[in-house]
């Protein structure tokens, strides 16, 4: 007979001082086991400030940092989904992208990348990790470290949707808008530490056109997530994996056999511990919208069938996915007319047992601009890190989840 497992005791987790309104968070944990916080401070134009200032801080031995400047720009573009990105690698260097207007075009916009080798104290000019010119979407990005001091850039592409300037699409505008008359596509390359490129290349001509991708680093190398789409609209979450020398063959995680016209904006995430790793994710096949989570032991090669985290009309997505030896956890947001709840749920590492699982929080705000929550593992503990719009502004929040050994 089990024992009732020990629930993880949850606790407010203040995060560094942010004067200005933020939104777009990051959170991973680095090689060093500290946490990374990235976030978009908003500026007011009518008062004469920048429009956008990337920031972030290092949570370690139990205290932040003091927030530091990554850049600072009027000509970005900013997007409740398609945010910035923080990483780190083995060397210490630390690495963040965004997205920079290209064009006059509404979502004609590139992907750019910088590094630093002193902590965050100052960092490189920004790099193009998009060359092809077109005035088009470059987004959606996620980052991984490639051996010592080299990292990983995965991006959807639209060089062949044939322009900016379209009237909607469903990750800006409204839901309900396809791109034309080409398909949005998933790259990658790899950046050294003078942002040189190399190895670029495509690895889906066909994916979803605004939803999240996400990557984490198995013991064989990094596991990749999107949600692809088909010809016939079917737009199911898929994984590609690289053993270091080549990308494999990419394939479903599993056959929800969604059929939608438009894209969700509503991306999967990854987690990794050595060759384990946990994928959840949205979809609404059968006109019920549910979140899944689903284990490979295999680094991604294959997956098991997914367990349903939970299912109905109030189910928004929005997921994020930690893994540790310990546990694996699950985050997702859930609307109905009470408004916002963050919720959680924690399970053994093999998904056998749900430990636990509860709310987070519940948000005044409602709507798209509460953002992604995100989620990291440190010492067996879960910190957590959302969005809340509360009278017009919007601001970060963090929670802890310290599970007993």
């Amino acid at each position: 007979m089990h024992e009732r497992p020990s629930a993880a005791t949850a606790s407010a987790w203040p995060l560094p001082p942010i004067a200005a309104s933020a939104a777009q968070p990051d959170l991973i944990r680095a090689p060093d086991g500290s946490l990374l916080l990235s976030w978009i401070e908003h500026g007011d134009a009518a008062r004469g400030e920048v429009a956008h200032t990337l920031k972030f801080a290092r949570f370690s031995n139990g205290e932040w940092s003091e927030p530091r400047e990554i850049a600072r720009g009027g000509d970005w573009f900013v997007n409740w989904a398609d945010t910035p990105h923080i990483a780190a690698t083995p060397d210490g260097a630390l690495w963040a992208h965004w997205l920079r207007k290209s064009a006059n075009a509404k979502y004609a916009y590139d992907v750019v990348l910088a590094r630093s080798g002193d902590g965050g104290a100052t960092w490189s000019r920004p790099a193009p990790v998009n060359t092809d010119g077109t005035p088009t979407e470059h987004g959606f990005v996620s980052l991984w470290p490639v051996g010592e001091n080299r990292i990983g850039v995965a991006w959807l592409d639209g060089r062949n949707t044939g322009g900016g300037d379209h009237s909607a699409h469903g990750g800006h505008a409204s839901a309900g808008a396809k791109h034309e008359p080409g398909a949005m596509t998933l790259r990658t390359a790899v950046f050294d530490a003078s942002l040189a490129r190399a190895d670029e290349r495509e690895l889906d001509a066909m994916t979803c056109d605004c939803c999240q991708t996400d990557a984490a680093l198995t013991a064989r190398g990094p596991l990749l997530v999107y949600r692809g789409r088909t010809p016939t609209e079917v737009r199911d979450i898929h994984a590609v994996r690289s053993d270091g020398a080549q990308w494999h063959a990419t394939a479903r995680v599993h056959a929800d056999d969604w059929t939608m016209p438009a894209c969700p904006v509503n991306g999967p995430a990854v987690a990794t511990h050595e060759a384990n790793a946990t994928i959840a994710w949205y979809t609404a096949a059968g006109d019920t919208p549910t979140v899944k989570l689903a284990r490979s032991v295999d680094a991604g090669a294959s997956f098991a069938a997914p367990i349903v985290l939970e299912r109905g009309m109030a189910v928004q997505g929005r997921v994020d996915t930690a893994l540790d030896q310990r546990a694996a956890w699950a985050l997702w947001m859930d609307e109905d007319a009470n408004g916002q709840t963050l919720r959680f749920a924690r399970f053994a590492p093999d998904l056998s047992r749900e430990l636990q699982r509860g709310d987070v929080a519940k948000l005044q705000g409602k709507g798209r601009g509460t953002g992604m929550p995100k989620i990291a593992l440190a010492d067996g503990t879960a910190f957590v890190v959302w969005t809340d719009v509360i009278d017009g502004k919007p601001s970060l929040h963090g929670a802890r989840y310290a599970a007993a050994p």
